[in-house]
């Protein structure tokens, strides 16, 4: 059963959107509750559904088959804590201080814990998860990934900055400090762990090493859009906490400013974000929605550079990400295009078969609040080639230009993208259990419930998504104003030049009818339609020689087409930085 399944009366407007406010409205004041006691017992010692977990730590789900998710993730814990934190700090629930204190001593322990991606000191903080007695585990897995430690100091550094506000000075500096020290430091060392292979500490090959390893889904290895977004956000707020305790900061301002830089890379042309360098997708992905909200900053306004949520590039994004999956669901079948769908993770997704997430969808609705909220304080909002199209969906003769809070075209266009983000809700209501329970996926065809039960995720993404709705304007953390360096801008074809110089590269590898490409316009974009043909002179050994921008890091990969298929080598993928001049050339083995 749901408790939610009809839509309600139309909305005329120039594209004909459902006025779903009044479902939004009663779905989160019955869910509201619902997610927050379910969220908290999921967080030990006391949550009911979190028994044997050791204090402040936060089990994914408390499924234990099928998938096992009784564990706990760096990742989850700190996006689940922010929204606790910022429950707290914006005074919506002021009961969560003690959760809150948990949470900060489990996460100083659990950094102590020796893991196999490291210690404390040789990348440990890169370890995905942990058993829920804050021992190691010790499996096989997708490792290390880097979004937690920045995560994790994003939330640190939201509650330091609150604590210092209320004179607790003390406790910031001796308590706080030491662990969000410990991620930033983490964030900014030029390592590729876990083999130790040292970097320059600045640069393109610095930042595609920081910034690589598996993305917040464990499956791709190559440098992820979530990942760059987050870690950037740590390194700017981490820089400010540090200059208010008098500690240094210039390292974490300094790498800042590359990792903006290097954000930019991402950008496709054809109107997205693409979401990982690597991996052989379409790159539309949930990892581009999350990354906008998870570094919302009202402050900026509609900042393209930060991804803020009301920017042209986020809504254009946002467009195409919604669009990969009306086609591809069942549940999606016959809905209009300005109406909201179940969307998932990416279009190419076969985890579980390949379902809409819960958090996935609660996401598209809260980037369109977070828009709506800077549009109102800020007065007007603006229309630009990029984010054409996405205004079009609520009217088809709409065109560039900015339009004040006074205009009809604003009042049009801000009550029809309300109506079209309570249409997402509309869509979770739809498919939620009539206990409110909200597992982790719901299924493509029918709606049920799919996957691990009671996510924490999918809980806190409802409080947030509740919260954007009521308006909550989280603590800016220093988005604003924020500029490109114009040394980042001479190559931003996906992973960055080093210098305008370029030196000769020869790939070598066995294999049949091979094609290269990589992450540098060289490569082609990772595109494997403009892939780069290797010759078979020297058969079996085929090769290509490529000139590429010096001493640059760039990711790349093989791809052999055979009878019209595409096949990808294995991740993760292949790494190599450039020298300064001359020649080299790169022997690779399959995979």
């Amino acid at each position: 059963m749901v408790r939610f399944s009809a839509f309600l009366t139309l909305f005329a407007l120039s594209g004909h959107v459902f006025c779903q406010s009044s479902t939004a409205d009663q779905y989160f004041a019955q869910e509201s509750p619902i997610a927050k006691a379910n969220l908290l017992a999921n967080i030990g010692p006391n949550g009911s559904k979190a028994q044997g977990s050791n204090s402040g730590i936060v089990v994914a789900s408390p499924s234990k088959s099928n998938p096992d998710y009784f564990y706990t993730w760096t990742r989850d814990t700190s996006v689940v804590f922010a929204a606790i934190i910022d429950q707290f700090t914006l005074g919506l629930d002021n009961s969560l201080r003690s959760q809150i204190d948990n949470f900060v001593g489990s996460q100083a322990r659990i950094q102590q814990v020796s893991n196999p991606s490291g210690s404390i000191t040789t990348g440990g903080l890169g370890e995905p998860k942990f058993n829920v007695d804050e021992t190691a585990f010790t499996g096989a897995w997708g490792r290390p990934q880097r979004d937690g430690p920045a995560l994790r100091a994003t939330a640190m550094i939201t509650w330091g900055n609150f604590l210092l506000g209320e004179n607790n000075s003390t406790y910031v500096q001796n308590t706080l400090w030491p662990i969000i020290q410990r991620d930033l430091d983490y964030v900014v060392r030029a390592k590729l762990e876990p083999d130790n292979v040292r970097f320059p500490a600045q640069g393109w090959s610095y930042l595609l090493n920081l910034t690589s390893r598996f993305d917040l889904w464990e499956e791709v290895s190559s440098s992820s859009f979530f990942t760059t977004a987050v870690q950037h956000r740590s390194l700017r707020q981490g820089a400010a906490l540090a200059a208010k305790l008098g500690q240094t900061s210039s390292t974490y301002s300094t790498q800042a400013d590359n990792v903006l830089c290097f954000l930019q890379s991402y950008w496709n042309t054809a109107g997205y974000m693409t979401a990982n360098t690597g991996g052989g997708r379409s790159g539309k992905d949930a990892n581009t929605v999350l990354a906008s909200i998870h570094t919302f900053d009202a402050a900026a306004g509609c900042d393209a550079v930060t991804f803020q949520p009301c920017s042209d590039r986020a809504l254009s994004n946002l467009l195409n990400y919604v669009s990969a999956f009306r086609s591809i669901y069942g549940i999606n079948s016959g809905i209009p295009a300005n109406q909201g769908v179940a969307t998932g993770r990416y279009p190419e997704d076969s985890y579980m078969g390949g379902n809409p997430w819960y958090l996935a969808t609660l996401a598209v609705s809260e980037q369109l609040e977070d828009a709506l909220i800077v549009w109102k304080q800020q007065g007007s909002l603006q229309i630009t080639d990029t984010s054409l199209a996405f205004f079009q969906l609520f009217s088809s003769s709409v065109s560039t230009g900015t339009y004040a809070a006074s205009t009809s075209t604003f009042t049009t266009l801000t009550a029809a993208i309300k109506n079209y983000a309570d249409s997402f809700v509309g869509v979770v209501a739809k498919f939620t259990p009539a206990n409110g329970g909200l597992a982790e996926q719901y299924d493509r065809n029918n709606g049920n419930p799919v996957s691990a039960v009671d996510l924490t995720w999918s809980y806190a993404a409802t409080l947030t998504a509740i919260d954007a709705r009521n308006g909550v304007v989280p603590a800016s953390w220093g988005a604003k104003g924020l500029t490109v360096p114009a040394q980042c801008n001479r190559n931003t074809g996906g992973g960055g030049g080093g210098g305008a110089d370029t030196v000769s590269v020869t790939f070598n590898i066995f294999g049949e009818n091979i094609f290269l490409t990589g992450s540098v316009d060289q490569l082609q974009n990772w595109s494997p339609d403009n892939a780069i043909p290797l010759n078979a002179d020297n058969y079996p050994t085929w090769s290509v020689t490529v000139n590429l921008p010096a001493n640059t890091g760039i990711e790349y990969k093989y791809i052999r087409k055979f009878n019209g298929a595409i096949t990808w080598e294995a991740d993760p993928n292949d790494m190599l930085t450039t020298p300064a001049s001359g020649s080299f050339t790169e022997n690779d083995t399959w995979r």
